[in-house]
């Protein structure tokens, strides 16, 4: 990575990068504050969103956008980042051993990195666009990620959790009741499949692909 880097451009302090991409690893699946993690790094604004660019024009980051669709200024317009390889990401955050991942704080982060990743690859595979977003407005009500196919929206929920809890799908029905009808609504996580009379459905995370 640090070559590719290097070949892209002209990087004078490679411990400075390298505490770069491990912080921007510690803020995967967050709201991105480029003047945070600038100050952290000991860089200016301006440094960090060139880097990011170069990750991602290297495939080794990409962008989650925010939705806000007709929703004015009460919402998050500023992206997500996340890996396209999640065991680079369990590396730069000292993850050595699977048995570290459940204790790990950002388990959910790696979890909701490696389900969004999967409805990328999903989309790609089928040669098409991404059409992939998030939402979160200002008071914290979020969908972690929605599908938009024509006028249909598909809104998906994403929790590490192996022991289903009602509570997972009602910020689904919050943000159609409130924003735009979700055509579609699934909780992602790592227990078994369920269909419930509300028309939601849970999946395992290994079924990702289906939904896409």
């Amino acid at each position: 990575m640090e070559r590719d880097v290097r070949q892209l451009i002209n990087l004078k302090d490679a411990n400075l990068f390298e505490k770069f991409i491990k912080l921007l690893a510690g803020r995967v699946g967050q709201i991105i504050n480029y003047q945070s993690l600038a100050s952290d790094v000991g860089v200016d604004s301006k440094t960090v969103k060139q880097w990011l660019s170069i990750l991602e024009a290297s495939f080794i980051v990409f962008t989650l956008p925010p939705y806000f669709e007709n929703f004015g200024k009460r919402v998050i317009k500023s992206p997500k980042y996340y890996f396209t390889d999640t065991g680079l990401l369990s590396y730069l955050l000292d993850i050595e051993k699977a048995a570290q991942v459940t204790r790990d704080p950002l388990m959910g982060s790696l979890f909701e990195n490696l389900v969004v990743l999967e409805a990328l690859k999903a989309r790609y595979n089928q040669g098409l666009t991404a059409n992939l977003y998030f939402f979160r407005d200002y008071q914290g009500n979020e969908i972690d990620l929605l599908f938009k196919a024509g006028s249909q929206l598909t809104g998906v929920e994403i929790k590490a959790a192996a022991t289903w809890n009602s509570s997972f799908k009602k910020g689904l029905q919050r943000f159609s009741d409130t924003n735009a009808a979700l055509t579609r609504r699934y909780v992602v996580y790592s227990g078994e499949r369920m269909a419930f009379s509300d028309g939601a459905a849970a999946l395992p995370y290994t079924a990702v692909a289906e939904i896409f």
